[in-house]
């Protein structure tokens, strides 16, 4: 039988690797686009069986050269996202125009499935652009096509992601961590592997027509999370939470550089709470479990910003 072929667009993010690996063990053959085959080709090669990945270059994507990619494919899955400009506009062009173009073809096209990644906690979050472009990104994606999902994950972690090893980096370094909101902003972590395994389920179920939250089994404020990770790589630092006014110049001194640790906007963002809303379903609700505990998962991992390294990891831990 010939395996059906599925368009990635964002394939060499955490998600991307992690998905392309699931898929293509499934018998899912798949066509990853990136901006930079020379950069990223490699990282993407490494991720399947070989046969069962075309990596394609694009450095525009415009609708002409986007529109010759669905030409082969049954379903498009589109993971790009970005947590900060690095030109005026980027959020509406990426989280906004992108979606809008790749829904209006997959339509055009009469492909099976278009799978939206998206992000949680964000309905209220006006104030921010990046929220304003992913809502408007989400409004564009319902309008223009009905066989499409969006997922609205909160906090994605594991080995390889932005979040959990760049606080394991700071707090192994830094004398204290300053916290905004006084930490008490409320996410559901959810680990890759359960993401990914979601977005498996949608596929082989034909799950369509659907907003689902993505969350974690566990809700953790911020402030919580830090002491987690603390205490798994063996650190004792101060918490401090950090007045608002002082908050924001930080921010904008943190801004100016190439990969800004924090941003004004992501600063306005941080005032919302990272949980399901009630007002669309969760994966749970679908009998899509996520069972990763974040303090368990980190374990596997954390190690590696442990003074002594993987000599201070449990006898039967294995090395990840």
């Amino acid at each position: 039988m010939k395996p059906k072929e599925i368009l990635v667009f964002g394939a060499t993010g955490q998600i991307g690797r992690n998905l392309i690996r699931k898929l293509t063990k499934n018998n899912y053959k798949i066509i990853a686009v990136t901006r930079n085959i020379h950069q990223k080709g490699y990282i993407l090669k490494t991720q399947s069986p070989l046969g069962y990945i075309e990596i394609v270059e694009l450095d525009r994507l415009t609708k002409e050269k986007i529109r010759e990619l669905f030409n082969n494919c049954s379903i498009c899955i589109n993971l790009i996202g970005i947590l900060f400009e690095k030109n005026k506009n980027q959020f509406n062009k990426i989280h906004s125009i992108l979606p809008d173009i790749l829904s209006e073809i997959a339509k055009e096209k009469k492909i099976e499935q278009f799978i939206h990644v998206s992000a949680l906690g964000i309905e209220n979050a006006l104030d921010s652009v990046y929220a304003k472009s992913k809502l408007d990104g989400e409004k564009n994606v319902r309008k223009n096509f009905k066989n499409s999902v969006i997922l609205k994950p909160s906090i994605v972690f594991g080995i390889d992601d932005n979040f959990t090893t760049n606080f394991m980096s700071l707090l192994s370094k830094l004398p204290l961590m300053p916290l905004y909101y006084n930490g008490k902003t409320k996410f559901v972590p959810m680990h890759v592997s359960d993401l990914t395994e979601i977005i498996f389920q949608i596929i082989i179920r034909g799950i369509k027509n659907e907003t689902i939250e993505c969350i974690g089994p566990e809700e953790l404020s911020f402030k919580k999370i830090l002491k987690i990770i603390l205490k798994s790589i063996h650190k004792k630092r101060l918490l401090i939470p950090m007045p608002l006014p002082i908050a924001k110049m930080t921010a904008v001194f943190l801004g100016l550089l190439p990969k800004p640790l924090l941003t004004l906007d992501q600063l306005r963002l941080l005032k919302y709470d990272n949980i399901p809303t009630g007002i669309y379903k969760t994966n749970f609700d679908f009998g899509l479990k996520a069972n990763k505990q974040f303090e368990k998962e980190i374990e596997k991992y954390s190690y590696n910003w442990r003074t002594g390294g993987q000599f201070t990891r449990n006898k039967n831990q294995k090395i990840i």
